[in-house]
């Protein structure tokens, strides 16, 4: 094998240097990186394709077997990047494999070693950025490799998993070197059969015990209902519903007359609940975590309450580090059974966002506002909500003045309750940013003529909530485009912000 890696390169017009060394003596492998840092001062890839499998159950494994697979890919791979210290590398591809991933009977050290090579390139981001680090989680290679010999080939086929052609697997590693900025953890794989599938329905998650601690929590998190799973392969998820006629925030909310929607803010205030139940303890429902924003939304498409008639949201979530930081990535969706038989359900994604959690909570902020006199802002509530279809609980804006840049409202001091109960979880003061997406909508009403429905946007932080008031909440609304995106500010009188939200996109239909 080796002389026909050497015979390839130098038939592609390389040269090729032939050292043989163990991986795990690192004496050996810094001489051979010497002389590579000698002649060319660089490395431009660095494959890392070493391993051996020596299977048997971990009671019936010597210690010195468990060792030497593990150190073969571990201690190897340590060896080429200490020996490498101080020199540019381009590009790491360790070979790693699916039983890294998904684990393997057998191979408890082959995995563990596998998965090593996977967070240590995935890791490189961070102590080594200017190095790509990638990983490779290889299938069962058909043909050729370990997993070709012996009965193993009908043994992955019983499971419903496929092998990987060498025609197929072969041009990978050029592939993710030069398409893209490929870093960390790749899968190779066709069909992965048994190695996907769950061995707990829920995840392995105690659902009992934790439904319970949502149901006792207090404030309680009324846009989380019931948790049904929390799936290796699937996230966290979680099924709410909402019947309209009990809930202000819908019955208040229905731009088609006895079709109530959920409102945007709501779907944003459910996406940083959901987001909080990742990380909530299981014996309270509260966490140590504090979410610091929602980013990235996308609202693409109207959850509507037919008839006034209760339906589900389905809730997902999965989450990532992000340095200090967790990054929750969520969904809302809607599930449809079709009325004729035999159909598939129709699942439709309404809202997603990226939902950041910090240790600590954000610090508030303030800004310089000078108030301005309420007999100034011109348009009363009662003009705006002759255009507007929102009902008590949403009629935010008490009076406005418009501008060919932005918007200045005051947010209305007398509505009534936005949820039943009322005193529930607040995380991103949804009535406050409807303040700010109605103050958009006003603009475009009276300066495009037509009405601004949300798209989405970049990012919102509540630094405090609406019961945090002790003055009036005004809403600086701004324009730098001409409507195609606002950013916003709530403040109260003193310039203590309540709300700040940027890159607020919508779209515009006649009035």
């Amino acid at each position: 094998a080796a002389l026909r890696a050497v015979e390839a390169v130098e038939a592609a017009g390389g040269t090729a240097h032939y050292h043989a060394v163990n991986l795990m003596e690192g004496d050996a492998v810094a001489a051979v990186v010497e002389d590579i840092r000698s002649r060319y001062g660089k490395i431009d890839v660095l494959l890392h394709a070493g391993g051996l499998l020596i299977d048997r159950t971990l009671p019936n494994k010597e210690p010195n077997q468990f060792n030497l697979v593990f150190d073969v890919k571990a201690d190897g791979f340590f060896s080429l990047i200490k020996a490498a210290k101080g020199m540019p590398i381009g590009a790491t591809v360790s070979f790693s494999s699916v039983a890294g991933r998904f684990g393997n009977n057998g191979q408890s050290d082959y995995s563990s070693a596998n998965d090593l090579l996977c967070k240590i390139s995935s890791s490189m981001r961070s102590w080594r950025p200017e190095t790509r680090g990638i990983a490779i989680d290889w299938t069962a290679w058909g043909e050729i490799g370990m997993a070709s010999r012996g009965s193993v080939q009908q043994i992955l086929e019983a499971l419903g998993i496929d092998m990987l052609p060498p025609e197929a697997g072969v041009p990978t590693i050029r592939r993710e070197l030069t398409y893209g900025g490929t870093r960390g953890e790749v899968l190779v794989a066709g069909r992965l059969g048994a190695w996907l599938e769950e061995t707990d329905p829920a995840g392995g998650l105690d659902t009992g015990k934790l439904n319970a601690a949502l149901a006792n929590r207090e404030p309680k998190l009324l846009m989380v209902g019931e948790v049904k799973s929390a799936r290796l392969y699937g996230g966290l998820e979680i099924e709410t519903t909402l019947v309209p006629a009990e809930q202000p925030f819908l019955f208040d909310h229905a731009p088609d007359e006895g079709t109530p929607w959920l409102p945007g803010v709501m779907a944003t205030e459910t996406l940083a609940e959901l987001a909080t139940v990742l990380v909530a303890r299981s014996e309270t429902g509260h966490s140590s975590w504090h979410v610091a924003a929602v980013e990235n939304e996308q609202m693409s498409g109207a959850f509507k309450f037919f008839r006034m008639e209760a339906r589900t949201l389905y809730l997902n979530a999965t989450i990532t580090p992000d340095g200090d930081d967790l990054v929750a990535h969520t969904t809302l969706q809607s599930v449809t059974v079709p009325k004729r038989e035999g159909l598939p359900p129709q699942i439709k994604e309404h809202f997603s966002a990226d939902v950041r959690l910090t240790s600590a909570p954000v610090e508030g902020q303030n800004v310089e506002f000078t108030p301005p006199a309420l007999e100034s802002l011109d348009i009363t509530t009662e003009e705006v909500y002759k255009s507007f279809f929102h009902g008590p609980a949403y009629q935010v804006i008490e009076r406005a003045q418009v501008s060919d840049k932005g918007v200045v409202a005051v947010f209305s001091d007398s509505l009534p309750p936005n949820t039943s109960p009322a005193d529930v979880e607040s995380l991103v003061a949804p009535r406050l940013l409807e303040l700010c997406f109605q103050s958009a909508a006003l603009w475009h009403e009276k300066v495009k003529g037509a009405m601004g429905f949300p798209l989405g946007f970049s990012r919102v932080t509540a630094y405090r909530q609406e019961a945090d008031a002790d003055s009036r909440l005004f809403c600086v609304c701004q324009t730098a485009d001409d409507g195609e995106t606002f950013d916003c500010v709530v403040a109260d009188e003193a310039g203590n912000v309540f709300v700040e939200l940027a890159g607020y996109v919508t779209v515009s239909r006649p009035v």
